[in-house]
Order: structure tokens, then C-alpha cells, then sequence
């Protein structure tokens, strides 16, 4: 196969598609050929305190801000129903809910999938995981029989269990990332949610790479910046190959939401939340 471009090549591809073959950037090249239209959803527990006196009004300026669905991690003892009428109101869908993998299982895995039909969610997000699991082969196994057992349970329903990642995720066992094993150990109904300002926490954990690894895993995704020069950084403005991270995650990935998460302390939350989003949606031409 020719690999040499030869001016009239660089002609044809034009500027950006050019660039992206003269560096051997295949990420830059899909940039080139536009991006999908893939909805952008935020997660909740960012506007946790507003949402203890006030979903609707929540809702309503996220929707305002231009977020296309939301992602819950707490339900204020309002019901299912309750919860549909509001996102209706606003015009939002639900994007995810983060679940402790005790409510995946036994008595309250009913009440669980009862919740998330009512407000039209698929995808129950396993948010966290206790700490010695992290860091022992045995645990990790049967953490993954467990949600691979939950994730059967609720297919029928429509619906895919998933887990979200933080820092531990990639501490290694025999050599290979934590992460990386739980994903081999789980069937491919169970979403892998890579948070991305999590991950780029370590050193040397290749964002993109992990989306590749995994291919068809990524069906969510938390895009939370990250910089080790300015933590405050907003999306754009921070250190992410972000090219990179989306190439990946929407040619191989299987991306269905991306899902902003951000919390800047002294900054009103649905204004980062916002600022987040337009410097993502800039990024994306």
C-alpha cells in the first residue's frame, strides 16, 4: 500500500485531512470527514443541591444551557412517573443512572428497573466498587460474575448494566490494568463508562487506546477535562487529546451519549456545566 503523498494528494485531501495524513493522525482525519451527531447528556450530581428543592427548574436550564439528556445518581424520593413529567417538560431524555451494584441485585433490582422504564433509561451505571476490589484478582472475578448476572437479568428489559471508572481502576494485577481485566471478565452487554478527567489522573493511561482495546464497550462516556497545569480548565482549554479520545470512541467505541460532568468551586454549576459544553461542541466544529 502507498504511503507517500504526493502533492496533488495533499491537494485532494485539503487542509486539516492533509495535515492529519502528513502526521499519521487518523483521529484528525475523521475530524476531516465530520463528526457524528451524538447526543450530549450532562450527569446530575453536579446540580445535586439545586435538585434537592427544585428538578424542574433544574431541568429546565439544563435544557436552556442546550443539553440534550441527563444522567441521574439520585432520585430525591420522587418517583418514576414524577421524575418523566419533568423531563418531558424540559425536553430532555434520560442518558444513565449511576447504581450501587447492590441495587442490581436481589429485592432491589425490581424497584430498579421499575425507576428507570418509567423515565426511559437504558443504561444503569454501577458508579463505584469498594476499594479492596481493586486490588485483588479473586474480588475482581466475582465483582465481574455479579454484573455480568445483573446485566443478564435486565436485558430483556431493554436495558444494560454498565460500570464507571475512577482512579483505582487502573492500578495493575500481573501487569495489566485493572480495567482492562474486569473488561475480559464481563460480557460485551456490560458498558464500560470511561470517565475521561478520571483516567488522565494517571500517567501514561492511553485514553483513545482504552476506548480501541474495548471496542463496542464505550457506549457512554463521562467528557471531563483534565489539566495538570490548570485543574480549573474547561474543555478546550485543558491537556486531552480530545481528536483522539472522540475518534475513537465513535469509530470503534460504539458511542450512544456523551455525558459532560464538571464542578468548579465558586462557579455558578449549570454555568460550568454550560461552559463545558460549548467548549466541547467548539471542538467540534
Amino acid at each position: 500500500m502507498r504511503t507517500h503523498l504526493t502533492r496533488r494528494d495533499v491537494l485532494k485531501l485539503g487542509g486539516v485531512a492533509a495535515c492529519a495524513a502528513l502526521a499519521g493522525r487518523p483521529d484528525l482525519l475523521r475530524a476531516a470527514a465530520g463528526w457524528k451527531k451524538i447526543p450530549i447528556g450532562v450527569q446530575l450530581w453536579c446540580v445535586r443541591k439545586q435538585l434537592a428543592t427544585d428538578i424542574s427548574g433544574v431541568l429546565g436550564a439544563l435544557a436552556a444551557a442546550g443539553f440534550d439528556g441527563v444522567e441521574l445518581e439520585n432520585a430525591f424520593k420522587t418517583p418514576g412517573p414524577e421524575w418523566r413529567k419533568h423531563l418531558d417538560s424540559a425536553k430532555l431524555k434520560a442518558c444513565g443512572f449511576h447504581h450501587t451494584l447492590a441495587e442490581l441485585q436481589g429485592e432491589k433490582l425490581a424497584a430498579t428497573v421499575e425507576f428507570n422504564q418509567a423515565i426511559g433509561n437504558a443504561y444503569l451505571i454501577i458508579r463505584s466498587l469498594p476499594a479492596d476490589v481493586y486490588t485483588s484478582a479473586d474480588l475482581l472475578k466475582k465483582t465481574a460474575d455479579a454484573v455480568n448476572e445483573a446485566a443478564a437479568k435486565v436485558k430483556p428489559h431493554g436495558m444494560r448494566v454498565g460500570y464507571h471508572n475512577h482512579f483505582a481502576d487502573f492500578n495493575r494485577i500481573g501487569g495489566e490494568y485493572w480495567w482492562n481485566l474486569f473488561a475480559d471478565a464481563t460480557t460485551k452487554d456490560v458498558v464500560l463508562q470511561l470517565d475521561t478527567g478520571n483516567a488522565a489522573e494517571l500517567p501514561g493511561v492511553p485514553l483513545a487506546d482504552l476506548v480501541r482495546r474495548n471496542a463496542g464497550r464505550t457506549v457512554t462516556m463521562h467528557i471531563k477535562p483534565y489539566s495538570k497545569a490548570n485543574p480549573n480548565a474547561y474543555i478546550g482549554a485543558d491537556e486531552l487529546d480530545w481528536p483522539a479520545i472522540m475518534a475513537a470512541a465513535e469509530s470503534v467505541g460504539g458511542l450512544d451519549w456523551y455525558i459532560v460532568e464538571y464542578e468548579r468551586e465558586g462557579t455558578p454549576p449549570v454555568e460550568a456545566l454550560k461552559a463545558n459544553l460549548d467548549g466541547f461542541r467548539k471542538l467540534r466544529g
